[in-house]
């Protein structure tokens, strides 16, 4: 999930009540809960493969659980005691179990959408989805906004408990929806049956969802829309293309063997140029979806 939408989290944690634990307690939560993406300063020192290889793995996987949240609350206490009046009331205990809640939110979150989360790094590099959420959902930040807001207003801990309980319960609504539109699409989609189909999440609309449905030689992409029953209409149809030559060596290239390890739905597009070989591979998960960032172009000598 986004930044905003962690840093929400934390906040809402710590005014149901968490932040009693210890002085520094809202602070506690609110670095917790957005201290894995700390992977995200790769893409300042290297490239964008470099930044896609990285993100979310060691710093969301289970060891980075186990480290993470003690070294957070080492700081803390060690920055509070070097002034010796704002240490009163900091207590290790409590800034431990704050760090490790906000801390162990961040993959629990992220885990919701269609990204992933390499939850099991570093001892495996498989990826994990829920494909339950858009990666920005609106209607999440509004729910944890007013908690927090009208539970500050009345000086009471009630409404953010029941904004976190209310995001809980949308985020299980969401996810059994994904399972149950994809059920849906095997029912209604015509022609042979797919290997694999993703349901995705739409910006905003928790009654709609992108649909991939994997043929093997090319992907089917439609609209699943959510009114009495589910209604699939499909859109449009993209070759995989990822078996010729040319594509076939932009895949062994250091930038093609990240992408691919990263991507669900990988297809790849040659275009032949003057003096070169261009090779797109993307990710039809956000292909037409006007995002740019989920594909990687790599240029070959002509042979």
């Amino acid at each position: 999930m986004d930044n905003l939408t962690h840093t929400l989290a934390g906040f809402a944690l710590a005014e149901s009540g968490l932040k009693r634990a210890t002085r520094l307690g809202t602070a506690t939560l609110l670095l917790a809960a957005n201290l894995p993406d700390l992977d995200g300063l790769s893409y300042l020192v290297g490239s964008s493969s470099d930044g896609l290889a990285f993100r979310r793995g060691w710093t969301h996987g289970v060891l980075a659980m186990v480290v993470l949240p003690p070294l957070l609350a080492a700081g803390l206490l060690l920055s509070a005691r070097m002034t010796s009046r704002k240490s009163e009331g900091v207590r290790w205990k409590g800034l431990l179990l704050l760090a490790a809640v906000g801390v162990w939110s961040h993959p629990l979150l992220d885990l919701l959408n269609t990204y992933g989360v390499r939850l099991l790094m570093p001892f495996s590099g498989r990826w994990f989805y829920g494909d339950a959420l858009f990666i920005v959902d609106p209607w999440i930040w509004i729910t944890l906004l007013l908690g927090v807001w009208w539970g500050r207003l009345r000086r009471r801990e009630g409404p953010a408990r029941a904004a976190v309980a209310l995001c809980a319960g949308y985020a299980l609504v969401m996810v059994f929806a994904t399972r149950l539109g994809e059920a849906a699409v095997a029912r209604q989609a015509s022609g042979a049956p797919a290997r694999r189909t993703l349901a995705s999440p739409v910006f905003g609309n928790p009654l709609q969802r992108r649909v991939v449905r994997d043929l093997g030689d090319r992907y089917s992409l439609g609209d699943l829309t959510l009114g009495t029953t589910w209604r699939y209409v499909t859109r449009d149809e993209r070759l995989v293309g990822c078996d010729t030559p040319d594509a076939a060596l932009a895949a062994r290239t250091v930038a093609g063997r990240v992408f691919l390890r990263w991507a669900r739905f990988p297809f790849c597009i040659t275009e032949r140029e003057r003096d070169s070989v261009r090779v797109i591979i993307d990710d039809a998960r956000y292909a037409g979806a006007g995002s740019s960032w989920a594909r990687v172009i790599i240029r070959l000598p002509l042979h």
